[in-house]
């Protein structure tokens, strides 16, 4: 199924590493957001993986306007609308069912399909998609898949997730039709556990500097 009208674009912000963040403690939110914003990072993602991901948005959307917030995770069309009404600013799913991608395209909520592979890609397309999440990005083939689907997939971008480390992003950031990278380095586990922001806030600005402020896409 096709459709003739497009998806509302992503929201401006210029950081293209976009943090996967897992929060299990709600208190982490807010102080987290913050981090990240003191280190030049200025979009995160709250996966709907833990029971406090909801409010988790919901208070950095009040706490700190600065930050894009969005979701990550969404499966269906009730977790888009529960994102948004709780102030996610965008969504991105692992997946693309053809019933997900029906409602977000005609939702008022920015949204990321996933994809592994080119038919995946083509029917996200027909849906007026045109920004695409590669999940998970190095266990589906990494570099070696984006460069073979450049060319038959002309047009179409992709945001890889899933096994990119401080390492190898650089690498996937360099490829043209690579508009920003997801990764959970930025907020390790450990350094939430024991609220270490001062570390956060070093590897949001070592993550800054590996790629160019990203463009407007869709």
């Amino acid at each position: 199924m096709s459709t003739t009208t497009r998806p509302p674009a992503l929201p401006p912000f210029h950081t293209r590493v976009l943090p996967v963040i897992v929060i299990d403690d709600l208190a982490q939110a807010v102080p987290l957001a913050r981090a990240l914003l003191a280190g030049g990072v200025d979009a995160m993602e709250i996966t709907l993986r833990t029971p406090v991901a909801l409010d988790a948005i919901s208070a950095v959307a009040r706490a700190v306007p600065q930050m894009c917030v969005g979701a990550g995770t969404v499966l269906d069309a009730q977790d888009l609308q529960r994102v948004h009404d709780a102030g996610a600013r965008f969504a991105l799913s692992p997946g693309s069912g053809p019933a997900l991608l029906a409602a977000a395209a005609i939702g008022p909520l920015p949204f990321v399909p996933g994809v592994m592979t080119a038919s995946e890609a083509l029917a996200a397309r027909e849906y007026g998609f045109g920004l695409l999440k590669l999940f998970p990005a190095e266990q589906a083939g990494g570099l070696a898949l984006l460069r073979a689907l450049a060319s038959p997939l002309a047009g179409l971008r992709f945001c890889p997730t899933g096994g990119l480390t401080a390492h190898n992003a650089t690498d996937y950031l360099a490829l043209p039709h690579v508009a920003l990278v997801g990764g959970s380095w930025l907020a390790p586990r450990a350094a939430l556990a024991r609220g270490d922001w001062a570390t956060i806030t070093a590897l949001a600005a070592d993550a800054i500097s590996l790629g160019s402020p990203m463009a407007a896409t869709r």
